[in-house]
């Protein structure tokens, strides 16, 4: 492994971990609102110990973000000095801004945490909302500065110096709200799924029955309704991408012949060499549609573009196929949950549902790294797309290698203490959260 692959090794893994936390981050705070304003209205506890459960594991999530988020921004100037040198100053306002959204959201989870009896109810909730508003704001901002990457704006490239910078330009991309948009809402798929997937294994284990069935009912909702939104946001983002990068909508799809009403390809294998693709199903016009709303506008295929500015096509590809195939199969679980709740309510109680959400739970996270992949591997070879190729960006501090290595020990720790962290909070929601158990009552 040279230092180059391994720079890109390092980066991709931090990002790859941390994007989890900050899904998290962003959505597990409005779940924990939503359970308060349900305590706080009806008066029932249950909903008072689900808010506290989940608060506990916001502040774990909450730690082990800061740290990775931490390491990931000093990554940033280490690993790739030369792009920080040209484009800090570019795109640093969102952030800095995230940073401020970042303390927001520590002092306000600090006044949730400790303002139980402390605190005048409504405001106590107005800090708890408060928590996810700065948490959903410090990932929008930071997708922001990637959208950047993704569609450079704000200054003038003349003479290979950046001159004429606008941050405001800079923040507010053309790419910025579509990519915003399919996160977000990717982030209350995933997390929603999760949690909701948890929740209906235990109940599945009849285990707290009255408090994983409120928190399988907030989640499961919530996740939803995420999930049938998102395939409007995946189109958003299908017309924002063929308009400033067509080689990556070309790479997406292992689309190499320009053509009218090109075809949708559903799975196959991409032969770079061959310039083929073999073994998928193809949808006629579909791909000019998705591209443009049009089966007779035609799409950019890779021989139209240079090769040395072609991205690794077979990862962009499959991970483009694995993030659709969970998406519509995570879409498809939503109207079967929509459909109990208005017209086969018995499926409500079958075992058979609950078990598909506890296949579902990793699921969403799997289709946001495979989005990541698609968003970072299809840019290649940019780390500024058309103006800064990622070679010319790397460090060039030898061993890199050790450094890939000691970070993947690291995060692997953290991983392992936050899974036993969390897997000890499921255990104790008997004791420590669920008021109609007898050990609750007992310990009260």
């Amino acid at each position: 492994m040279d230092d180059f692959i391994a720079a890109r090794s390092q980066m991709a893994m931090s990002l790859g971990f941390h994007i989890v936390f900050s899904c998290i981050g962003m959505v597990m705070p409005f779940f924990m609102a939503i359970a308060h304003f349900i305590y706080l209205r009806t008066g029932n506890a249950v909903y008072k110990g689900l808010t506290k459960a989940w608060s506990k594991g916001v502040a774990i999530l909450f730690a082990t973000g800061a740290v990775s988020g931490t390491m990931l921004s000093f990554e940033l100037g280490l690993l790739w000095p030369t792009f920080m040198e040209h484009a800090g100053p570019i795109f640093g306002m969102p952030f800095s801004l995230e940073g401020t959204a970042f303390f927001i959201e520590a002092i306000a989870l600090g006044f949730f945490l400790y303002g139980w009896d402390r605190l005048k109810p409504w405001f106590h909730w107005t800090t708890g909302v408060i928590v996810g508003l700065s948490g959903l704001a410090s990932g929008i901002l930071v997708v922001a500065a990637n959208a950047w990457m993704n569609s450079p704006a704000g200054f003038d490239f003349i003479d290979g110096q950046y001159v004429n910078i606008d941050p405001i330009q800079a923040m507010f991309n053309d790419a910025w709200f579509s990519q915003a948009l399919h996160m977000a809402l990717a982030a209350f798929v995933a997390t929603g799924f999760a949690v909701s997937g948890i929740h209906a294994l235990m109940i599945l284990k009849r285990k707290n029955l009255v408090f994983h069935r409120a928190a399988f009912r907030i989640s499961a909702l919530s996740a939803c309704f995420a999930a049938v939104l998102q395939p409007i946001s995946g189109d958003i983002s299908a017309k924002d991408i063929a308009s400033r990068q067509p080689a990556k909508l070309a790479a997406m799809e292992a689309h190499f012949e320009t053509q009218a009403n090109a075809p949708l390809l559903i799975g196959g294998i991409p032969d770079e060499t061959t310039e083929t693709v073999k073994y998928a199903v193809k949808l006629p016009g579909m791909l000019s549609f998705l591209a443009h709303g049009d089966v007779t506008k035609p799409v950019t295929g890779l021989k139209d573009i240079p090769r040395e500015n072609w991205p690794p096509v077979a990862i962009t590809h499959y991970a483009f196929q694995v993030m659709v195939a969970i998406g519509m199969s995570l879409v498809l679980l939503a109207f079967l949950y929509f459909i109990a709740l208005t017209k086969r309510k018995k499926w409500l109680e079958s075992n058979w549902l609950l078990r598909l959400f506890v296949i579902a739970t990793p699921l969403g996270y799997i289709a946001v790294e495979a989005g990541w992949v698609v968003t970072e591997v299809g840019r290649q070879p940019w780390i500024i797309h058309g103006v800064m190729r990622t070679a010319d960006a790397v460090t060039p501090m030898p061993g890199i290698v050790y450094s890939f290595y000691l970070f993947t020990a690291v995060f692997i720790s953290l991983s392992a203490i936050v899974g036993f962290l969390l897997y000890r909070q499921i255990k104790m929601v008997g004791k420590l959260y669920d008021v109609t158990d007898p050990a609750y009552q007992q310990t009260d």
